[in-house]
């Protein structure tokens, strides 16, 4: 199974048309979203090419393929836009006798972990800086942002498949990977 982790679209109808091709382009099984998927929020500028409806709509065309969870700047109206489901802060994976934490990272983060077991993976976004690692025998990987990348990153998304996950810029090029 591959899979597919982007976090904090903010609205972006830009970076969700080029996201969503190189999703097809990598034929992965699941779309993996960390929440942040339509709305700016109050700390970041308005994105390139800020459309939320838009966003909703192109979304909506993959939401079998969609597993999503709720960022800090997502809301109830945005469930009733999306055809899929995100209303939870958190969710978990199954993948190769692995359980994969999902989380935006406000509430959950790597200074806040749930309780996992050595070799499960945590996965979040929120802070718009790629992390691949492992801390205490806990796997701590952050995709980046697609939209709003900080402290001089690109853009950036995540391929988990064959237990290797890599963190990927915009064209491909492998900013980080672990073997989880």
């Amino acid at each position: 199974m591959k899979l597919f982790f982007i976090s904090d679209i903010h609205g972006s109808l830009y970076f969700t048309k080029k996201v969503l091709e190189i999703f097809k382009e990598e034929e992965a099984d699941y779309l993996v979203i960390l929440g942040d998927e339509l709305y700016h929020g109050a700390r970041n500028p308005l994105p390139e090419q800020y459309n939320p409806k838009e966003v909703a709509s192109l979304l909506n065309e993959f939401a079998d393929k969609i597993i999503a969870i709720r960022g800090n700047c997502d809301s109830e109206v945005d469930e009733m836009v999306l055809n899929f489901p995100m209303a939870a802060a958190y969710s978990t994976i199954l993948y190769n006798n692995k359980r994969i934490f999902i989380t935006h990272g406000h509430i959950y983060n790597e200074n806040n972990l749930p309780k996992l077991k050595a070799g499960d993976v945590f996965v979040y976004g929120h802070t718009h800086i790629p992390k691949a690692e492992k801390v205490n025998q806990i796997f701590i990987i952050n995709p980046g942002s697609i939209t709003f990348p900080k402290e001089n990153n690109p853009n950036s998304y995540g391929v988990l498949q064959n237990n290797i996950f890599e963190i990927r810029d915009l064209n491909g090029i492998i900013l980080k990977k672990i073997t989880i």
